[in-house]
């Protein structure tokens, strides 16, 4: 039953992944900052996790066996409202108005040029505009919490939404994530595509988060929450948030998936 665990359970389960990830950082054994497949904490993750190798296919060999055309949105798919979630529907969205903006970037800090940016998330009551959504909180007819953008000659993303609710998630007893926004990167390929979360600095549900706790590393786990930037913020309209994505190296963002792109 999702309802076996509670918090107490759960943060225990942190603790001995914390430490274990300690043993391993003082004893000198190589480090990933991403969590294993089957995070104990995070309940589906046992499920869900890979249980075999990757397979590694020779492309040079049989390239129809990999999809390695680009982005399925070119340059010209993406309109001016499309990184506006404000401006989707005919009406104004309800919620506090944001402005998230920050630059794609290499493990040498150089701009990643012309990169399809999506975002996703749920709208200000905690709820997704999807068929399978259960949380029982009102639905907004005039925001879908769905964008994209490409990023310009310097690296920057820019989109203006809501800030999203927290919500429930049944992993354990009154388990609830923090409010965040999902990102997805496209690489100069579609099998090249990383995804991951943004969060909101100061937010009390962070403790709570098997999700965001099984990042152990800490500095790891820091640089997927924005700054609040006030020169993003546009006077009487939105809040402004800054937040880098960086695609590899020491100071990499962490992903779900736990790749790079190649």
């Amino acid at each position: 039953m999702a309802d076996a665990l509670t918090q107490a359970d759960i943060d225990r389960a942190i603790a001995a992944e914390r430490a274990a990830y300690r043993e391993r950082v003082d004893g000198g054994a190589p480090v990933e900052h991403h969590p294993r497949r089957d995070y104990a904490p995070y309940r589906s993750s046992t499920l869900r996790h890979p249980k075999r190798p990757p397979v590694t296919i020779d492309v040079s060999r049989d390239p129809e066996l990999v999809e390695l055309s680009s982005p399925a949105f070119g340059e010209r798919d993406v309109t001016g409202t499309d990184s506006d979630l404000t401006r989707q529907h005919t009406g104004e969205p309800i919620g506090e108005r944001i402005t998230v903006s920050g630059r794609l970037l290499d493990r040498e800090g150089c701009p990643v040029r012309g990169q399809l940016v999506e975002i996703w998330q749920a709208n200000a009551a905690g709820r997704y505009a999807h068929r399978r959504e259960q949380h029982d909180a009102p639905l907004d007819p005039n925001f879908t919490g769905v964008g994209r953008t490409l990023t310009d000659a310097d690296g920057h993303y820019r989109f203006t939404t809501i800030r999203p609710g927290p919500y429930p998630w049944r992993n354990h007893v009154n388990a609830w994530r923090p409010a965040h926004i999902h990102f997805s990167v496209f690489g100069s390929a579609f099998t090249q595509r990383l995804v991951t979360q943004m969060y909101f600095p100061n937010d009390p549900l962070f403790p709570y988060d098997p999700i965001l706790q099984s990042v152990t590393d800490d500095a790891a786990r820091q640089r997927l929450v924005a700054a609040y930037d006030h020169g993003l913020s546009v006077p009487e309209f939105s809040l402004g948030y800054r937040w880098d994505i960086v695609l590899d190296g020491p100071g990499a963002t962490w992903t779900e998936e736990g790749h790079r792109p190649s």
